[in-house]
């Protein structure tokens, strides 16, 4: 019978497993292949040589709210995919609590998502994969498959729509970087919003 202390042990070393496994910008993107909420399949190599935004999205969770209802998220995502920049916007979760593909699209049509595709994560593998924590949770791969940036949206982690006016959007600065064949200045922030629910 394992004692609590051996318990506390392998948290421990499952946290540092987790912790080894995160991902880091400037590492390659793992690759994935899911269903989108109109039944396509689609696969991160399907935009090999393109600049992909990934956007770790509840609908009903406050945060994501504030990023649609204001036009925030729909307008960084009308503006980029017209420049040629692929945006999958992914729910992350088990099966009996993710919406269904139906119910997805229809919350996504709602709230005025103007994503290239959006896409259902069973069981959350790629979200694991990829260490997305919050909802909303970014990431920016350039157009070589590496992470240029992953983190929160921007400095403003409240849910206030009028600190949209002064907020640092780090996903708009990466993409005009990259755009620009810049460095992107800050690759890495914090993210916030509501625990993606595994």
């Amino acid at each position: 019978m394992k004692t609590p202390f051996s318990l506390v042990a392998l948290a421990a070393a499952a946290l540092s497993v987790a912790s080894a496994l995160a991902l880091e910008p400037g590492e390659k993107a793992p690759s994935f292949t899911l269903e989108s909420a109109s039944g396509k399949q689609v696969s991160l190599e399907d935009y090999a040589g393109k600049t992909v935004v990934l956007e770790w999205v509840n609908f009903d969770c406050p945060f994501v709210k504030k990023h649609y209802s204001s036009g925030n998220m729909p307008s960084l995502q009308e503006k980029y995919t017209t420049e040629g920049v692929v945006w999958l916007t992914v729910q992350s979760g088990p099966e009996g609590k993710l919406p269904s593909a139906s119910q997805l699209e229809e919350k996504a049509e709602a709230a005025g998502n103007k994503a290239t595709a959006v896409l259902r994560d069973p069981a959350g593998v790629v979200g694991k994969s990829y260490g997305a924590e919050t909802t909303p949770h970014l990431f920016v791969i350039n157009d070589e498959g590496e992470i240029a940036y992953m983190g929160g949206i921007d400095d403003k982690p409240d849910l206030k729509k009028e600190s949209l006016e002064t907020a640092t959007n780090y996903v708009a600065a990466a993409l005009d970087s990259l755009a620009e064949e810049e460095e992107v200045a800050v690759k890495k922030a914090a993210p916030y919003g509501c625990g993606v629910k595994y």
